[in-house]
């Protein structure tokens, strides 16, 4: 049971870049779905979730207007679409899911520690 992220790569302030999350020995649409990241020296960090009882989203601050979650039951997938990239955007993201509830909490308030099955992560940079 894990997910494997992919999609990071480098792309310059301003850009684009969308993130996939594929779920293997599970089904994620049965879980509410998180993605994080982690900068060098920094803890990890909430930026999205998604709901599994009605796709209900939440975003931290940091992603409010600029990041979009999305689920596609069909391909056992969600996705992290990353528009206007800063550079402090730069960090590795994970996906996880939510072992404890199925319904994400306004603005990601939710622990980290209710996440499991995490994946190696793909690394995002942005830098001119």
């Amino acid at each position: 049971v894990q997910v494997v992220e992919s999609g990071g790569g480098l792309v310059q302030p301003g850009g684009s870049l969308r993130l996939s999350c594929a779920g293997s020995g599970f089904t994620l649409a049965d879980y509410a779905i998180g993605w994080f990241r982690q900068a060098p020296g920094k803890e990890r960090e909430g930026v999205a979730c998604i709901s599994s009882s009605d796709g209900t989203t939440a975003y931290t601050d940091s992603a409010k207007g600029r990041f979009t979650v999305s689920r596609d039951r069909a391909k056992n997938t969600v996705s992290l679409q990353m528009t206007n990239l800063k550079p402090e955007d730069t960090a590795v993201y994970y996906c996880a899911a939510n072992l404890m509830r199925s319904r994400c909490l306004a603005t990601m308030t939710e622990p980290v520690y209710e996440y499991d099955y995490w994946g190696q992560g793909t690394q995002v940079t942005v830098s001119s």
